[in-house]
């Protein structure tokens, strides 16, 4: 056991149930892991087992519906016990078994479902909500009320799912939740119950459908069998659809902290074994949800006031992947237990990693959520940015190659590192030529601001990985067509990334890329003109407000992030709401089109004005364009040879590493 964190290691019961560390898999949208029928599927099997594996004390399995014709989902796309229970026992108990097989426990979490944040994807253009109020996600959408019959259904449908949960070898089950604003969290909050009956009006009749459900389980399945709830002690609603940043003085129109001390002392009398902690909802998504905008460990002084008021233990997730910080906060009495969700889909070891005194070798999240609330959202499916098997263990595992091949990998970024290291993890021998002095390519430069530490972070895993591999890694050593000749690879992998695409602005001598900007290779001044409304032009002039620049920015559509993405909403909401926040002052439907004596002239498209600002310079952020002439130059001449990452298709992050991790997988 590592000497460093034995806190992390302490066995802890949630009721009657021991739970041999402080490490949870945290409950995740289980998008593709179940079948039309309600029951998990063998890729939802075989994901859970992975991460009790990787040495998670307790594993959470999350939304699981407990029901389907009141708030009706297209099928396959969460579980549901109640659809058919015989079959979902069978496939269940599977898991469940092969998880005990480990020593972990795993409790099922049990969802009333969405109400108004139902996801369109999935439920439609219908909700159902405790009142008539809009809809989340889509204008003009009102939800339908739900009766006093369907609420006593809910109630039933959870004692019945509780029960087959029971029979399928689950040791405990979460209510979900009296958090994010889901359904069962509308009705808790005034602002969306308006309900004049038992169940709306005093906090009390609010929390009554919570309360009856725990009341439910108990006397179905024992007051043994552990029930925990996901709960968050504030909201952050600062209106419909508006959510309050950190930092930020607003009226709290949701949950406030004095009514979530209240609200989670009736929750623990009424039985609840547990608080699953956090604070948002879906009109914040970014506190729920927590981009890299946000800190690390975000929920810690909001769960701390949870410790306090009540005896039952707290769960802590949120930006918490670093054992450090994790350690401290349970020594410090601010929670009893650590939540990793984003985390263990990057890298499925992280409790065996911390307790073997290797945490350096953890493959960090980079809380960018493209892999998995972005694809959630989107395809109802999950995965990872930087881990392409997250999801798809067995189908996607690595097997050694049958003939050693001699590999070749041209540029060393985030791609060419990826698919290296999966070469070699398969028995090739690889060389990887990067022509700079330095591993990781574009991200050099986009990991610098200090919201994207973990950027870097995955930069310094790569490096470490292929010196362990003992990868032959040689930099400063530009390749060329004479360069293949020489080394006779047997099969040849391109990963020559991108570059800033640049702009000319007549009369302007002081423009600058980006990536020149961020690299320190070129002092933009302290009044800055930024033209690209985009991922790298908003994260850059979040990053130089944030050094106290003043910054302004031109975009010549009519918003910012029109062309990225598709982003997580999390993300890009919160960094809109940031550059809102921080008064960067925003130029949409413009283009720069000279500089003179009075500085740059800003053209407004639409309304054919001109506006003229002083500045420093100007930073270009109008996107890259794909490296390839070496492989346009050799594609014809070598026998197998493939082009990935950015040099063929620039996007991000994810896309390179499921390039490189494809090919090379394949070799």
């Amino acid at each position: 056991m590592s000497k460093q964190y034995p806190n992390l290691f302490e066995p802890i019961k949630i009721g009657s149930v021991e739970i041999k560390n402080r490490y949870m898999l945290a409950p995740m949208g289980p998008g593709g892991f179940c079948d039309a029928d309600g029951s998990f599927n063998e890729r939802g099997v075989e994901f859970y087992v992975e991460r009790a594996r990787g040495g998670a004390g307790l594993i959470m399995p999350g939304v699981t519906m407990v029901e389907n014709e009141i708030e009706q989902c297209a099928l396959p796309s969460m579980p549901c016990p109640t659809l058919n229970p015989i079959n979902f026992i069978k496939t269940a108990k599977l898991m469940t078994e092969r998880i005990h097989a480990y020593d972990a426990k795993i409790f099922l979490q049990l969802s009333a479902g969405f109400g108004r944040v139902s996801i369109p994807s999935i439920v439609g253009r219908t909700a159902v909500a405790p009142s008539e109020i809009p809809h989340r996600w889509i204008p003009g959408v009102t939800c339908r009320a739900l009766t006093i019959e369907e609420i006593k259904t809910y109630i039933r449908k959870f004692a019945d799912s509780a029960e087959i949960s029971q029979k399928a070898g689950f040791d405990g089950v979460e209510i979900h939740a009296v958090h994010e604003g889901y359904l069962l969290d509308q009705f808790a909050i005034s602002f969306f119950n308006r309900r004049t009956d038992e169940y709306g009006g005093s906090l009390e009749n609010r929390l009554r459908f919570a309360t009856d459900i725990v009341k439910a389980i108990k006397e179905r399945c024992g007051q043994d069998f552990p029930v925990s709830l996901r709960y968050s002690i504030k909201s952050f609603i600062k209106d419909w659809l508006k959510g309050g940043l950190p930092g930020e003085e607003f009226e709290e129109k949701g949950r406030d902290i004095e009514e979530g001390i209240e609200a989670a002392k009736i929750l623990e009398a009424a039985g609840y074994d547990a608080l699953n902690g956090d604070v948002g909802s879906y009109d914040s998504w970014y506190w729920s949800h927590p981009p890299m905008y946000q800190d690390k460990g975000l929920y810690l002084p909001y769960n701390e006031i949870l410790k306090n008021t009540v005896k039952i233990p707290i769960i802590t997730a949120g930006r918490m992947d670093d054992p450090e910080l994790a350690s401290r906060a349970i020594a410090e009495g601010k929670t009893d237990m650590i939540g990793l969700a984003r985390p263990l889909l990057a890298d499925a070891d992280i409790p065996n990693k911390v307790k073997a005194g290797k945490a350096e070798k953890i493959r960090p999240c980079l809380s960018c959520q493209e892999g998995c609330m972005g694809r959630l959202a989107k395809f109802t499916s999950v995965s990872c940015a930087v881990n392409p098997a997250a999801g798809r263990e067995k189908d996607y595992a690595l097997i050694p190659a049958l003939i050693k091949k001699k590999v070749m990998i041209v540029g060393g970024g985030v791609a060419g590192m990826e698919a290296a290291r999966v070469a070699k993890l398969r028995g090739h021998e690889v060389e990887l030529f990067e022509a700079s002095d330095k591993l990781g390519g574009v991200v050099l430069a986009g990991g610098v601001p200090d919201f994207k530490e973990d950027d870097f972070a995955l930069l310094d895993w790569y490096r470490a990985e292929l010196e362990e591999l003992k990868i032959n890694v040689h930099l400063n050593s530009p390749v060329g067509p004479d360069t293949f000749a020489q080394h006779k690879p047997d099969t040849v992998i391109m990963a020559t990334g991108s570059k800033a695409r640049m702009l000319e602005i007549p009369g302007a001598d002081n423009v600058y890329t980006a990536t020149d900007v961020l690299l320190g290779r070129k002092d933009p001044g302290d009044t800055i003109l930024i033209i690209g409304g985009g991922l790298v032009g908003c994260e850059t002039a979040l990053w130089l407000h944030n050094m106290g620049k003043k910054v302004y920015m031109v975009e010549l559509q009519d918003g910012l992030l029109q062309l990225a993405g598709p982003l997580c909403h999390a993300n890009s909401e919160m960094l809109l709401e940031l550059m809102r926040f921080k008064k960067i002052e925003i130029f949409t439907s413009s283009k720069v089109v000279e500089q003179n004596a009075d500085g740059f002239v800003i053209h407004n498209q639409n309304l054919g004005e001109k506006t003229t600002i002083k500045a420093d310079s100007a930073i270009l952020a109008v996107g890259y364009h794909s490296e390839r002439s070496l492989f346009d130059e050799v594609k014809n001449q070598l026998a197998d040879v493939h082009l990935i990452g950015d040099s063929r298709q620039v996007q991000n992050i994810m896309y390179a590493v499921w390039d490189a991790y494809e090919v090379a997988r394949s070799i």
